[in-house]
């Protein structure tokens, strides 16, 4: 056989091997989580046709698509107000919590200064303060905003923190001996390096701010998922409450999705996206 034509054939080999093994991981990544997803709503479909169990007690996969297709401009309407208070508080935490890591990682005095606060505020319960908040800032959304913000801050600020600080030491000390300004610093070394981090922060944050947004409107609210919650369940709608807790569940799942994609897009060469062992 020619030198090129064997060169030819195992290359059509390797290639052949890397798209089976790329098929191989979107059935393990996809597939296998697809295939569990319906097997649970498979099982609980029938064990609560089989058991009879109450639909205000455990209502069955069907009822509750039935149900919440049949409230669905409603739905809707308070899935956007949720959506609409996780990313201000999402957004406000992000604003807030960079700025703030940068601080305490830039001098020691704002370190010992600000870290006792931000312990004692992630130290209150949340639906303890909610309420106090609704009284200060009044009934409306920025109660719920503030209520989301405090739930999502702080681990952004610890993870922010703790990669601005994973620097190695020997290329601030080579960074210094060019006399560069500590700002300067900063921006150039400590930010990438903490680029993972962040990124890992702002995962925990999204996930949070879903809880934190529901959180305020079980307190307070005339509008979103949580409201709808808690007005089904004193109308006995157990499978409406249901299909809004789904859905709450659907939307931090994309919502930490749109994080991972914007890091993959953005920042391809952090390696913050964990990934299972086989």
């Amino acid at each position: 056989m020619p030198k090129e034509s064997a060169l030819s054939f195992s290359e059509a080999g390797a290639r052949k091997a890397t798209s089976a093994r790329g098929l191989a991981d979107v059935g393990r990544d996809v597939l296998l989580p697809a295939l569990s997803l319906v097997a649970m709503v498979i099982l609980w479909e029938g064990a609560v046709r089989v058991l009879r169990v109450p639909n205000f007690i455990l209502p069955a996969p069907s009822e509750i698509t039935r149900d919440t297709i049949a409230m669905g401009p409603v739905v809707l309407w308070h899935t956007l107000a949720t959506l609409r208070t996780v990313l201000l508080g999402f957004l406000l935490s992000v604003v807030i919590s960079l700025p703030l890591a940068i601080a305490i990682t830039a001098s020691e005095t704002a370190a010992r200064t600000l870290y006792p606060a931000l312990v004692l505020m992630q130290s209150v319960p949340k639906v303890a303060i909610a309420p106090i908040l609704i009284i200060a800032l009044g009934a409306n959304e920025l109660p719920r905003v503030v209520v989301t913000f405090l739930v999502a801050f702080f681990p952004l600020v610890v993870a922010a923190a703790t990669g601005l600080q994973s620097v190695p030491p020997e290329f601030i000390e080579l960074w210094r001996s060019l006399r560069v300004s500590r700002w300067k610093l900063i921006w150039r070394i400590s930010l990438p390096y903490a680029v993972p981090f962040v990124f890992g922060g702002l995962k925990v944050a999204i996930a949070l701010s879903v809880v934190g947004a529901v959180v305020g409107e079980f307190v307070a609210a005339n509008q979103g998922l949580g409201y709808l919650i808690s007005t089904s369940m004193a109308f006995f709608k157990t499978p409406v409450a249901w299909g809004a807790m789904i859905i709450l569940s659907m939307m931090g799942i994309a919502l930490f999705q749109a994080v991972v994609v914007v890091e993959r897009v953005f920042f391809p060469w952090s390696t913050s996206t964990p990934r299972i062992a086989s």
